[in-house]
Parts: structure tokens; C-alpha cells; sequence
């Protein structure tokens, strides 16, 4: 039988916004049965997303949903999360919204290992708007913010989000939904900050200018530069240059939760002592 998606969905807000080809929409259909694999109950889910193509999983997915402002997703969500940590928290974002704009949320919601999942949609350029060169634009492609070439250098989200404490770190491309889908079961299940960077295409706003004018094109792109980890792990680190490796980077299942260390907080105030990490 198929898979009905339409338990999930705000099915009155169908078809999406989304241009053709994205895959924005693949990645929704993954969180959807990833969610149904852990069997959460939806009204036990909030989706938190913030401004940008990523935004619009919070108009589409039937079930607490909060739309926020630029970069302040994790804020947002840190909030929801400590007043009601039985919740399932779940928050969308992309490369701009979560690496630039909101880029110092991302770093201290993974040192305090806060239990949510945060799924970064990369797709290496701000798309909603127009094309701006992003934390994760390639050099020498263009973007309208740099007509010439981009001369920035990039960074690596999971080191990043690795080196500053997330306790479970994992990276996916658009290309094997399923696979992603069980990476994000996985991710659901972790207690802890959970961070799972999706590599998607943006063939309209990336592609066009930098020789990708095609859905098709932009994957081709993207399927060149992933590799799975433990492929990636044998390599030679000259033969590293230039690709990610795919799958589960980290996963510590020891590192203490925040909102638990929370509760130790308010034991320590009823009883008026130091708190007992």
C-alpha cells in the first residue's frame, strides 16, 4: 500500500511554492516517514523553521508548527523545548538561515546539547532571496553579492557543529531518500542535539550562472562531491579536497542533555544548594 502522506500535510496548502526540481520536497516526504517510523504522535511534534526556502516545512507539515525570524530558529526552539521537554522538537533551516544569520544559535545550541534534531538544508547559496553568496558557496561561483566569483572560503557545518558539542552529527544528500530517512530515524531517537546537514540542489538561484541550469545538472554536482564515510575514511588526506563524507559522523550517547541538567537546576533552587552535575 502507499505511503499517505496526507495524514501529514496541510493537504489546503498543496502543491508547494517550491520551483520545480527542488528538493526541498524530498526532504519533507523523509522527515514525514522518518516521524512515522519513530511513531510519534503529531500532536506531541513541533516543527520550528525559520526565513528561507526551509521556511515553508512549517506551512506544510500537519502539526505544531512555529514560523520564526531569520537566523533565530534554534532561539525559538530552545524556549519551546525547556518549557516542555516531552515534546518532540524538530527544527528546518538552511545554510544562510543557520550558518550565517544564525550561525552563533547553532554553535551554542550544539554546546549545550540541547534534545532537538536540526536539519540544515544546504543547497551552498541564500535561495530564497535572490542568490547571495552563502557560508557554503563554493569559490569562483557566482552569486549576485559576487558577480565575479565567490573569494570567500567555506566551512564544514559538521566539524563545526562537532567541534562545538553536538553529541550526534550526521550528513545526507537529497539523492537516496531512504537512506535519509533512516538518518533521521536515528536522529529523532538521540537524546541530544542532533544535527543532520542535507546537501540539496538549487538549480534555479546556484545553477543557473554556475554551468547547472538543471535539476539533473545541480545532483550531478552534488553526487560528485559526497562520498560515504567510510569510504571517505580510507582516502589519503590529498584525496579528501573537496568532498564530505556521508552518514553518521558522531554519535555520544554519554554527553548530558540540557534539558535534563535543566531539572538539576530547579532541584537545586527547591533545595537551596549547588547544582549536582
Amino acid at each position: 500500500m502507499a505511503f499517505n502522506y496526507d495524514e501529514y500535510l496541510r493537504t489546503d496548502k498543496m502543491p508547494t511554492l517550491w520551483c520545480w526540481g527542488c528538493g526541498d520536497g524530498v526532504i519533507l516526504k523523509s522527515v514525514i516517514r522518518a516521524i512515522e517510523k519513530t511513531g510519534w504522535n503529531m500532536d506531541d511534534v513541533c516543527v520550528v523553521s525559520g526565513i528561507g526556502c526551509s521556511g515553508r516545512f512549517s506551512s506544510y507539515i500537519n502539526c505544531n508548527t512555529v514560523h520564526t525570524t531569520h537566523g533565530r530558529t534554534l532561539a525559538y526552539a530552545t524556549g519551546i523545548k525547556l518549557a516542555n521537554p516531552e515534546k518532540k522538537v524538530i527544527v528546518v533551516g538552511g545554510d544562510g538561515d543557520g550558518l550565517a544569520i544564525g550561525g552563533n544559535h547553532t554553535i551554542h545550541a550544539s554546546r549545550r546539547n540541547i534534545d532537538l534534531t536540526y536539519i540544515i538544508i544546504n543547497n551552498f547559496i541564500y535561495g530564497l532571496t535572490n542568490s547571495q553568496t552563502s557560508p557554503t558557496t563554493p569559490q569562483g561561483m557566482w552569486t549576485v553579492t559576487m558577480s565575479k566569483g565567490n573569494i570567500d572560503p567555506t566551512f564544514d557545518a559538521c566539524k563545526l557543529v562537532e567541534a562545538a558539542g553536538a553529541s550526534f552529527v550526521a550528513r545526507e544528500t537529497m539523492l537516496d531518500p531512504k537512506k535519509l530517512e533512516r538518518v533521521l530515524v536515528k536522529a529523532f531517537d538521540h537524546v541530544g542535539f542532533s544535527f543532520v546537514e542535507v546537501f540539496s540542489n538549487c538549480h534555479v538561484n546556484l545553477g543557473r550562472k554556475n554551468k547547472m541550469a538543471t535539476a539533473m545538472a545541480n545532483l550531478e554536482w552534488i553526487k560528485s562531491i559526497s562520498i560515504g564515510k567510510a569510504k571517505f575514511d580510507k582516502l589519503e588526506a590529498e584525496e579528501k579536497t573537496g568532498l564530505f563524507p556521508t552518514g553518521i559522523l558522531k554519535h555520544d550517547k554519554d554527553a548530558q542533555e540540557y534539558c535534563l541538567a535543566y531539572e538539576k537546576v530547579k532541584e537545586a533552587n527547591r533545595t537551596n544548594t549547588m547544582v549536582q552535575l
